[in-house]
């Protein structure tokens, strides 16, 4: 038994990435999850870990450290998992122009990335529309899961293999003075780690509103191939992702391309829509998505932003004949001043991790360890 303990609160990604540290560093943890299960942000996404997104340095590096973590965590847990990588599109000429810009770029950079002229884009994907197209990059990098299968199982293996106890539908409602309240009873700990997404406002509302933070509702939609046991390949995206990841920016031409959207594509920029597929193991098409930003989210799901996405999906993918299977959306904090997460301690011993921006598939791991890095020895 470690002589330290820990308390992590919120059993999403980033808190079974933060447990999973902790109890690297020799730490015996409780993890506190609200719910019977995790019903947040990191269940209501791709389940992409997206390296490519990522700009180089630090953030692509971790990127790289989360989904080497993956790997082992799904062979380990019986995850599944598919290391198909992904195949950005595009249908006219700046976007084109864009890419070849990006992949010069990332391949100075290390990056083994490939520029695919548009007879070649079905050697990547088998629904990538090919008429139109001018060419597609794609990254070996990207790694899918099914988040639904992987949040689930992740906890039974990490309490099996190191000294984390999970507490389900155990809410904290207080914290204070390196202890929690939980059903009114009291936990002192060495080290606390609130991990609870944009619900840490609950317990600290006042450093919540300090703090350049927002929260953002996507939209997102299932679907089933037209044909049975169809693989589409690598993860497939559109034009329009080349303006929402922040790795794509170096490109010279990028802000002509964007500049182009906003022109012609007002409705997709005021409500944040890129659109992207990927796949799990079962066949099923998560298809999205759109970004909403404000502090009081809108609870309910507008079926014109859910037929936007497919309209713009249609023009570079050939799924018209998908059959839907469901639709929902998602909330997660993120910061409004261009950072990648939030680490801060409101009080000793207390330090909240937050706020990925969505990204926390695809960073989580690295970032536990790396924020833990720098505050234990």
């Amino acid at each position: 038994m470690s002589d330290h303990s820990a308390v992590v609160v919120g059993a999403g990604i980033v808190g079974l990435a933060a447990a999973r540290a902790l109890a690297l560093k020799g730490y015996t943890v409780d993890l506190f999850e609200r719910n019977p299960v995790a019903t947040g942000a990191s269940i209501r996404n791709f389940g992409m870990v997206w390296p490519v997104g990522q700009p180089a340095g630090e953030l692509y590096n971790r990127a790289l450290r989360t989904r080497h973590i993956w790997e082992h965590l799904a062979k380990a847990a019986g995850i599944w998992s598919d290391p198909v990588g992904s195949l950005h599109v595009a249908h006219t000429e700046d976007e084109w122009t864009v890419l070849r810009e990006i992949h010069d770029q990332f391949l100075s950079e290390g990056r083994a990335v490939e520029i695919l002229d548009a007879a070649a884009l079905h050697r990547k994907s088998a629904i990538a529309i090919q008429k139109t197209a001018r060419g597609g990059l794609y990254s070996p990098d990207e790694l899918i899961v099914d988040p639904r299968q992987a949040i689930r199982l992740l906890p039974a293996y990490l309490s099996e293999k190191y000294p984390i106890r999970f507490h389900w539908g155990k809410p904290v409602t207080q914290v204070s003075g390196g202890q929690v309240i939980v059903e009114k009873k009291k936990m002192q700990a060495d080290l606390i780690m609130i991990c609870s997404g944009s619900d840490f406002e609950t317990l600290y509302p006042l450093e919540f509103a300090a703090y350049p933070l927002t929260k953002c509702k996507l939209q997102m939609m299932r679907f089933m191939p037209e044909e049975k046991n169809q693989r589409i390949g690598a993860a497939l995206c559109g034009g329009l992702s080349l303006i929402h990841y922040n790795s794509f920016k170096q490109a010279p031409s990028w802000e002509k391309l964007k500049r182009r959207f906003e022109m012609e594509m007002p409705d997709y920029i005021r409500k944040g829509i890129h659109v992207m597929v990927s796949q799990n193991e079962t066949g099923a098409l998560t298809i999205g998505d759109s970004h909403e930003y404000g502090l009081s989210p809108d609870p309910f799901d507008r079926q014109e932003i859910n037929q936007w996405i497919l309209e713009y999906l249609w023009t570079f993918a050939d799924l018209k004949n998908a059959r839907f299977i469901e639709s929902w959306n998602g909330v997660y904090a993120k910061l409004t001043n261009g950072g990648a997460d939030l680490f801060f301690s409101p009080e000793p011993g207390v330090y909240i991790l937050n706020a990925t921006g969505g990204a926390g598939m695809t960073l989580s791991f690295g970032l536990a360890e790396d924020r833990l890095s720098s505050i234990l020895f």
